[in-house]
């Protein structure tokens, strides 16, 4: 029922879009580009009006897929012959207005009726309206006189998910409380009734204490509670009954059990003379002509017409049905939903609604130019072909304007103007761009400071400050840390497959090298003061050839867990198309999470042990102590890698891997400067300091 009030709103609120002003330029001619449905009913007119009526609808809940365009389910729906009486309300209005003489007089008037279905995206889909309309006003202040009346003031109140349901419940509220009436609770359930909304329904109605229940729905949203409600025999409600479903026969007729006692107000009822006959009249006929008459006759008569219309067989029953014998039928003979008009309601209304249009149509063509409604005096015009175009609705990201707003493929996107799709713009790390530039830079800037400190040492090898600090172990870090500056390089450019593998593997690798040499040289602190112990032979067990075999033993763990990492999920380069729509990112992607991890757990081991023996050696005495630089690296180290991960995890594109360069470059920085940078300053800057007694000095 509330479908059809909201054809009749359409129908009187439907002459605004066909008027445009004198003297403005008429739109190109609107043409629908879309399958037009021949289940319609169709007559020609100087004006035509439209009107949407639920022929058909669906008497259980079903959730649409929103893979296909809005249409009729036609296996799950049931005919309403009540619903075509109402079409053919606004036919008879028509015909009847066309054959007056004081009624629009020199025009003819059209209608072109469609099948709503009970569904509101078909319904937006055939009118190519979008209305927001406000209705029943005086239903919900007459529902709080009947709370009143009774002395009812603990009310249940629920809707149907929609603008009907939300006005009226917010204006019998705004009433009811006047007259010291409660809502125990206010719930809106979905059109669309799943088993988990309906279980949430029952649930809010027996938890309440409330007997007394308002609802605004409709017809098929109210079948399927109802059924719920007899299942659960909950048989104690008093009903109060919105005028969408109070006269609705087929809900009487299935639950009369559970409705016993209900109250409502129903859309006044009234008489339209001639429209009986209008209604039977050539029924046979147009059952030949129309989907629609067909559907009414074989329903009524139970029974198969040998007709071919562009039919949908609803169930197995309807297959099986006799041919019909139509000579021996007559329509007059059988009272059906179509053909009783002792309770015209909402036929009234479609009436009305017709009448309605048609005298603003005649007011219209009397207008005076000078003395009209709209702005400076001016009057409407009609012109022979439609004058109401709608803009088309944009499509949404991704889409382009075509017949059914096509989606482009993964690699593409739509260009400015929305009409076609051009290949996306791929994103990565590039040498070319500003961020590249600066991070090659810097990489390679540590690559010359660590060459230059390399030089420093080589120059001034045989001076006690190089010598005394483990000179070969000095500089084997300073090359290991060479590739770790050349190993942020491996992370600018265009991702392959081979690429991404190597920028991981040496990554890793060379990390791995750079603290087990800090280890060792952090071991070989700890064993020179155990040294200076009597009849201690400590040095003698971590001489360099041992110092160098540690150092690649903690490597080859490294190494093991990067071969296992490749050879089981590699890292590879893909196009990630998911983070940002219009563009293409090119990117590493690690493969196995575990081995990347690894790797990087790994690395924070050898660091903690590096960390907790420099510690432990920072106040052992004399200048030839370097621990507590060692000490300072390592803290800019564990600084750098635990400010990396929730960065990089929360990144993505070109940013994630500037993160994973900058954290490279961060802390091969800090190791540089905190363990070579002292010993630069006094060989270069106090050479006075670089002799053997200032080295063996206590502090």
């Amino acid at each position: 029922v509330a479908m059809a009030l909201l054809a009749a709103w359409l129908l009187a609120s439907s002459l605004r879009f066909m008027l445009v002003k004198v003297g403005e330029p008429m739109s190109a001619a609107c043409v629908f580009q879309g399958e037009e449905d021949t289940r319609n009913l169709y007559k020609e007119g100087d004006v035509v009006i439209g009107g949407l009526f639920p022929v058909h609808y669906s008497p259980r809940s079903f959730k649409p897929s929103y893979q296909k365009k809005p249409d009729c389910f036609w296996n799950f729906l049931s005919f309403s012959a009540r619903a075509l009486r109402w079409t053919q309300t606004m036919a008879f209005a028509i015909e009847e207005i066309n054959q007056r003489r004081d009624l629009l007089p020199r025009l003819k008037l059209g209608y072109h009726i469609r099948d709503s279905c009970d569904d509101i995206p078909v319904s937006l889909r055939s009118s190519l309206l979008l209305v927001t309309f406000r209705q029943n006003s005086g239903f919900c202040w007459a529902n709080s006189k009947l709370i009143r009346y009774f002395h009812w003031t603990w009310v249940g109140v629920i809707g149907v998910e929609s603008d009907y349901a939300r006005f009226a419940i917010q204006l019998f509220l705004e009433e009811s409380s006047k007259y010291g009436a409660c809502a125990a609770y206010v719930h809106f359930y979905p059109v669309l009734l799943s088993k988990e909304s309906i279980a949430d329904l029952m649930q809010t109605i027996r938890g309440s204490t409330a007997k007394v229940i308002l609802n605004f729905s409709g017809e098929s949203e109210l079948q399927t509670i109802l059924t719920e409600c007899r299942r659960q025999n909950m048989t104690h409600i008093q009903w109060i009954a919105s005028e969408a479903w109070a006269t609705a026969k087929s809900l009487w007729g299935e639950f009369q059990g559970l409705l016993t006692g209900t109250l409502g107000f129903a859309i006044r009822k009234a008489e339209i003379p001639g429209l009986q006959g209008f209604l039977t009249r050539g029924l046979l006929v147009r059952a030949h002509q129309s989907p629609f008459f067909a559907e009414l006759w074989e329903e009524t008569f139970n029974c198969k017409l040998n007709v071919s219309l562009n039919r949908h067989v609803h169930s197995d029953a309807a297959l099986s049905r006799r041919p019909c014998a139509e000579e021996e039928e007559a329509p007059e003979a059988v009272r059906s939903d179509y053909s009783d008009v002792s309770q015209l309601r909402v036929s009234y209304n479609v009436y009305k609604a017709v009448y309605l249009v048609a005298q603003a149509l005649h007011d219209m063509s009397g207008c005076t130019r000078g003395a009209g409604p709209f702005e400076n005096g001016t009057c409407a015009t009609r012109k022979g072909e439609p004058i109401c175009c709608f803009d088309c609705l944009p499509c949404t990201e991704g889409e382009i304007n075509s017949l059914d707003c096509r989606r482009c493929s993964v690699e593409t996107w739509p260009n400015e103007a929305q009409d076609h799709c051009v290949p996306k713009t791929t994103e990565f790390l590039s040498y070319h761009g500003s961020m590249g530039i600066v991070l090659c830079t810097c990489s390679l800037f540590g690559l010359f400071v660590t060459m230059a400190i390399f030089g420093v040492f080589v120059a001034y090898r045989t001076t006690p400050v190089v010598r005394g600090n483990n000179m070969e172990l000095s500089f084997l870090l300073l090359i290991f840390l060479s590739v770790c500056f050349l190993s942020g390089l491996t992370f600018i450019g265009e991702p392959t497959d081979w690429l991404c593998r190597i920028r991981y593997t040496t990554f890793g690798i060379s990390f791995s090298l750079c603290i087990s040499c800090i280890l060792a040289k952090t071991v070989v602190v700890l064993m020179a003061f155990r040294a200076t112990l009597p009849d201690s032979r400590v040095m003698r067990w971590f001489g360099p050839a041992q110092q160098r075999a540690s150092v690649f033993l903690c490597t080859c763990i490294q190494i093991v867990i990067c071969l296992i990492w490749l050879t089981t999920r590699p890292p590879l380069a893909v196009r990630n198309t998911r983070h940002h729509s219009s563009r293409i990112i090119l990117e590493c992607v690690v493969g196995s999470d575990v081995g990347f991890w690894s790797v990087l757990g790994y690395i924070g081991l050898l660091a903690c042990l590096c960390f907790l023996l420099a510690f432990l050696a920072r106040k052992l005495p004399d200048n030839f102590n370097e621990a507590k630089f060692i000490t300072f690296s390592m803290l800019i180290f564990f600084a750098v890698w635990i400010t990396f991960i929730p960065v990089y995890i929360s990144t993505s594109g070109q940013y994630m891997v500037a993160v994973h360069i900058f954290a490279i470059l961060a802390s091969a920085f800090g190791i540089l400067l905190c363990i070579f940078a002292p010993k630069c300053y006094i060989v270069l800057l106090k050479p006075e300091k670089n002799t053997k007694k200032q080295m063996m000095l206590k502090k």
